[in-house]
């Protein structure tokens, strides 16, 4: 399994959760903050849930959207929060 970097990309309102450059590591099942006492809001986690485990396995099917899908929105209308998956390198 690949090992992802989740990380706020922009915030196009008021989140009081999240700052730009905020991120997380994400190796198998487990998640890990850089820095220490940090958090992620559960309705952000929720919008992210479902394409992390597919994000790290080996996406090779034709016509597949998913390995050009980098970008997640969380569902708040007033933070409008996008989150970007990346690889670790």
């Amino acid at each position: 399994m690949k090992t992802l970097i989740v990380k706020v990309k922009t915030i196009g309102g008021y989140c009081g959760s999240h700052r730009v450059g905020d991120c997380f590591r994400l190796e198998g099942g487990k998640l890990s903050f850089p820095r220490e006492n940090k958090h992620i809001c559960i309705y952000a986690l929720s919008s992210l849930l479902p394409l992390l485990p597919v994000k790290q396995r080996k996406i090779d099917e034709p016509d597949d959207w998913l390995p050009e899908a980098f970008e997640v929105a969380c569902p708040d209308p007033e933070g409008r929060v996008i989150w970007e998956i990346s690889y670790e390198k």
